[in-house]
């Protein structure tokens, strides 16, 4: 890359992984070599290294994309804390949501709320069967991980293998899982194979 004063490098270096870091997509330090046009990934590190030294970035030990904002007890008086980072684990369709918390396909930046953000994660939407609810095919849902809900909630819930984004409703002490879209019937599963893995808490809309 062209040369530049230090304090400017490293300074749209900040603005890069701010960016990045807003967006819901930490990158690694290989990413901001290449971004940043850097003959080596070492200058990248060092520069990494030097933001976290000043207090602008915090590193989280043993992670590729462990790059984050400070939080909220290290920012100045009135500034805005940085948002949660939650991991997107994918399409609610069949397979092992907990085996996709372990390589998630990203993360998605949401406000910082005052629940513990490891119960908090994230899934794309498939289908047409909550429409009437204002969640459409591609919205994202962030999922407050519980074991249980009340009738009338929207939940993301496993019957089987397969997991299903639906309205949840108790009818004469048996669940029901009720799509928000007439083309679509209830589910009436097996108690014994419906697990609640958690409340949808927002929708996620991109234009874009």
């Amino acid at each position: 890359m062209a040369h530049t004063p230090p304090g400017q490098t490293r300074e749209q270096v900040y603005q890069l992984v701010r960016r990045r870091l807003l967006e819901g997509r930490p990158p690694t330090v290989r990413e901001v070599q290449q971004a940043m046009g850097f003959r080596a990934v070492e200058s990248a590190r060092s520069h990494l290294s030097a933001l976290v030294e000043e207090g602008r970035l915090v590193r989280e030990p043993g992670r590729a994309r462990g790059y984050a904002l400070p939080s909220p007890s290290g920012q100045e008086r009135g500034a805005a804390p940085p948002p949660l980072l939650v991991p997107l684990l994918g399409r609610v369709q069949a397979g092992d949501l907990q085996l996709a918390l372990e390589s998630p396909e990203g993360y998605v930046a949401v406000e910082p709320t005052r629940q513990p953000p490891e119960r908090l994660f994230a899934l794309t939407v498939s289908g047409r069967s909550m429409v009437g609810a204002g969640i459409l095919p591609g919205d994202v849902v962030i999922v407050r991980r519980q074991p249980t809900a009340e009738s009338g909630e929207i939940v993301v819930a496993l019957v089987g293998d397969e997991a299903t984004v639906k309205r949840l409703r108790i009818r004469r002490g048996r669940p029901e899982l009720r799509p928000e879209n007439p083309r679509f019937k209830t589910i009436t599963p097996d108690p014994e194979q419906l697990q609640i893995l958690g409340k949808v808490v927002e929708v996620r809309r991109y234009l874009d």
